[in-house]
């Protein structure tokens, strides 16, 4: 016979109990990027692949973001996977008001000229096909059109409310 394990004594769902749970998360650290008068981009931790036929991405972005304009009319996105040497620019994408794409964030036009950061693992340009209205956010959806992954770094991920570099 198996224990029960202590569950501990429930909560009532809560955006607090969403944020403590995910909290326990681990997850990978990307930069979304697109390009309007000027680029914009954030930090995502809600990148998901979809399906591998055809190449299917997703990620989640706030509307009351900064981005959000830019990414509800944009064709094209660039996704940047992050490696454990770029804490401080997955800081920089997180933070409100920051110059996002100035020095020292190294960055040029990629294909469909979407932004493209230096120096990271892997990235991909992908054609939005979706936006899905989910509260205070659109969950998007998008089909992989280019892209590398010939970086070696080993991968950012976020746990804990804090970035880290992955232990074996």
């Amino acid at each position: 016979m198996t224990a029960t394990p202590d569950l501990g004594t429930p909560r009532v769902a809560s955006p607090e109990l969403l944020r403590a749970v995910f909290r326990r998360h681990a997850a990978g650290v990307s930069v979304i990027t697109a390009q309007d008068e000027k680029p914009v981009g954030f930090t995502a931790t809600s990148l998901s692949s979809v399906s591998a036929d055809p190449p299917l991405i997703s990620f989640g972005v706030g509307t009351a973001s900064s981005s959000w304009p830019v990414i509800a009319r944009a064709e094209h996105v660039g996704v940047h996977i992050l490696g454990e040497h770029q804490q401080e620019l997955a800081a920089t994408f997180a933070r409100s008001g920051a110059d996002r794409f100035a020095a020292p964030t190294r960055w040029r036009n990629g294909p469909e000229n979407v932004p493209v950061i230096d120096d990271v693992p892997a990235w991909m340009v992908c054609r939005i096909v979706a936006r899905v209205p989910a509260a205070d956010h659109h969950l998007v959806i998008a089909q992989v059109v280019a892209g590398d992954s010939t970086g070696t770094a080993g991968p950012l991920v976020y746990h804990q409310g804090r970035f880290n570099a992955l232990r074996d």
